[in-house]
This record gives C-alpha cells, sequence and structure tokens, in this order.
C-alpha cells in the first residue's frame, strides 16, 4: 500500500520524504440565517456545562463568595468566530455559577491595547485575558510554538498534544515565571496562508514584498525576501488601503472576508502552511487563580474545553460560503504548488534550527511535541480517509 506521501512531506520537520461596515451583504445574510442554529448551539452547550458540572455542585459555588473579575480580549466581540469564543467564557462561567462568578468582558482598549496586554495581565492589572501565544513571542520566541508554527499540526493534532501529551502543562510552566496562569480556550482551523494584490508566479516577486505575517511563519517570509510586521486585526484593512503594506495574511476565510481584504486584494493562496491549528488561551493573573477555589477553577476549565469544541466547529462550518462569496466578488482562490511548499519548508527548518540554538524553551518544546508527534503519525499517516474518497 502506498504512503501518505503529502501527510509525510509536510505534517513535520521530522518526517520521511485566529469587520469592516460594508462588509458583503452576502456574508451578514449567511450569518443571519443560521443565528438560530447558533442560538441552539449556545443553548445546548451551557446545558452541556451544566451537566457537567453537577459534580461540583455537591458544594455550593457561592460558598466561596462572590467573585468579580475584568477580562481583556484580544478580539472584539464584533469580529466573527473569535470575537464570540473570547465573550463565550466569561458568560459560561456565569451561567455555571449562577452569576457568583463574574468574569466582565472589556474590548481591546479598554484595559490594554490589542494585543499589548501581556505586561498589565503579569503585573496584576487587571484580572485575566483571552488571546494568543502568538502575540507574546517578543517575550519568548517559544510562545509562537505554543500558539502555531509553520507545517505543524491541525486541531486535532495539536489539541490531544495540548491534553495528553503535556502541552498545557509545558505553557503553564512557562507562562508561570511571569506570574501568569495559562489555560488553553480556543483552537483555530487551518487560515489562508496570504492575500495578495498580484498573482504569485514566481517566488522572487516576494522580494521586497511589505507584508503583514504572524509568528514565526514571519521568519520564514523574511528568508524570501519579504518585509514582514505584525499588526493587529483592526488595523491591517487601513494599512493595505493605505499601501502601508502590500500583503497580509490573517485568519480563516470567513474572518478574512469580515475584514474586508477582499475589497483590496484579490488573490488568496492556500493552505495555510504557516498556520494549520492555532490555539487561544485564557490567561490569569496568579494570584487571582490560586485564590479560587477548586469550583471555580474547574468552571474556567470546563468553559474553556467547551469553548474549544465549539471553536473548531464553528471554524470548520462557516468558511465554504466566505470562499463563494469572495470567488463572486472576483478573488482568484490559488494554491501553493509542491514546489513552492518544499521551498517554504526548507526555509522553515533553516529558522527553527536558528530558534532551536537561540533558545532552550524552543529546544524542549520541540523535544516534548516529537515525541508526542512520532506517536500520533503512526495512527495520523493511515487512519484517515483522503479527502477525495469521503462522501
Amino acid at each position: 500500500m502506498p504512503e501518505r506521501s503529502a501527510y509525510r512531506s509536510f505534517a513535520g520537520l521530522d518526517l520521511e520524504p485566529s469587520l469592516t461596515p460594508d462588509a458583503s451583504s452576502s456574508i451578514s445574510f449567511h450569518l443571519e440565517e443560521n443565528q438560530l442554529k447558533k442560538t441552539m448551539l449556545k443553548t445546548a452547550g451551557y446545558a452541556a456545562l451544566a451537566t457537567a458540572f453537577v459534580a461540583a455542585a455537591a458544594t455550593p459555588a457561592h460558598a466561596a463568595g462572590k467573585v468579580r473579575w475584568k477580562m481583556h480580549s484580544a478580539f472584539p466581540t464584533s469580529q466573527i468566530i473569535q470575537g464570540e469564543r473570547a465573550a463565550f467564557v466569561g458568560e459560561a462561567v456565569n451561567k455555571m455559577s449562577g452569576g457568583d462568578f463574574d468574569i466582565k468582558f472589556f474590548e481591546p482598549g479598554a484595559l490594554a491595547g490589542g494585543t499589548g496586554y501581556y505586561d498589565g495581565l503579569s503585573q496584576g492589572s487587571f484580572d485575566a485575558a483571552y488571546g494568543t501565544s502568538g502575540y507574546e513571542q517578543g517575550k519568548n520566541t517559544a510562545y509562537a510554538y505554543l500558539s502555531s508554527f509553520p507545517f505543524g499540526p491541525g486541531s486535532d493534532e495539536f489539541y490531544a498534544f495540548f491534553k495528553y501529551g503535556g502541552g498545557e502543562e509545558f505553557a503553564q510552566g512557562l507562562y508561570a515565571k511571569d506570574n501568569i496562569h495559562f489555560v488553553l480556550c480556543g483552537m483555530s482551523p487551518p487560515e489562508t496562508s496570504g492575500w495578495f494584490k498580484e498573482e504569485i508566479t514566481d517566488l522572487d516577486q516576494l522580494k521586497g514584498l511589505k507584508m503583514r505575517f504572524f509568528g514565526v511563519g514571519a521568519d520564514v517570509m523574511q528568508k524570501l525576501g519579504v518585509s514582514t510586521q505584525l499588526i493587529a486585526g483592526g488595523d491591517i484593512y487601513p494599512a493595505l488601503e493605505l499601501g502601508t503594506i502590500d500583503a497580509t495574511e490573517y485568519s480563516m476565510p470567513v474572518v478574512d472576508r469580515s475584514a474586508g481584504f477582499y475589497q483590496i486584494t484579490k488573490f488568496n493562496y492556500f493552505p495555510g502552511w504557516h498556520q494549520q491549528a492555532t490555539t487561544n488561551y485564557f490567561g490569569v493573573a496568579m494570584d487571582k487563580w490560586n485564590d479560587l477555589d477548586d469550583d471555580y477553577k474547574s468552571m474556567v476549565e470546563i468553559a474553556c474545553d467547551a469553548n474549544i469544541m465549539q471553536h473548531i466547529a464553528q471554524g470548520n462550518s462557516l468558511q465554504h460560503q466566505a470562499m463563494l462569496d469572495n470567488e463572486a466578488d472576483g478573488v482568484q482562490i490559488k494554491t501553493w504548488s509542491d514546489d513552492v511548499l518544499k521551498t517554504l519548508q526548507s526555509a522553515w527548518r533553516e529558522v527553527h534550527a536558528e530558534k532551536t540554538a537561540e533558545n532552550p524553551d524552543v529546544a524542549a518544546f520541540w523535544e516534548l511535541w516529537q515525541a508526542f508527534h512520532n506517536n500520533y503519525k503512526v495512527w495520523g499517516a493511515v487512519g484517515f480517509l483522503p479527502p477525495e474518497f469521503v462522501e
């Protein structure tokens, strides 16, 4: 039986040869059409949370006293999927506690800058934050790996690694050094790999390009001559419009469409080699976490587990319509050739070798990840039907 060559070539280094006012009406209609379904899913989600928490109900939550937290979000509530997922956690905890544990959601900019919340959280300026580790790579490059890394796993494998391969415990150890408790709390499906104003027929076209890029994937693009910068989601559209950047990547198709990129850039490339899955986390100032009783801690953890499942399901369910709407608006959906992916992977391996040599935390993460991945691929390489065989 032939081996799954695509999986072996691109799934990991060792294998063999995360709304503009004029966003489209079709997306708006599609979302309104599905509002009832989403409400039913949310209601079912809360019911499941209550059922899951029944064991803890033997000790009334209010016995611990009322708790009021302020939570910064890196994502605005107006942002489809990411904003909804950020808001869900506090809503779920509030419902499970009967209102005794209230986590108040604050939009980006209210307590801290959208992506600039780490220091405030570490210093206890506010109680909690919902974001992604990639925003903190300036503090420690290992944080970028906790968020996502090029030619990495899909959401199923990455989620399994965090929950059963030691990933979450590793993250907690890193964040604890800066007085933050880490709870895995979101998992995005694959992103698109870029929006460009011109078709890319030769990688030499990338040289000198100014591009918004996230995580260690930005280092890969720099190897190809791209000038990268990390821009918050809400600032990308005006940067494209003004020519501050020439191209961008940001998120999944439906999120990118809601941001309006299709109005300026007409070539959207796949697959998202740099982010096949991207984690979000719920961070808590350590003193605040330690002050919680076990019931309240369990509520946060249960809410985050439910949020991850919703994130994966919601993320995978909405992309097709955005892609069809993009095409209707003149966007060309492009896929990178195997040769281009191999070039990108080669550049990634150079970047990874540099990061590992520079930072022992990256080396420790990679050792842990590879131990899990080498076991998973025994199953992952043969357990799933190729997409063309799924009916």
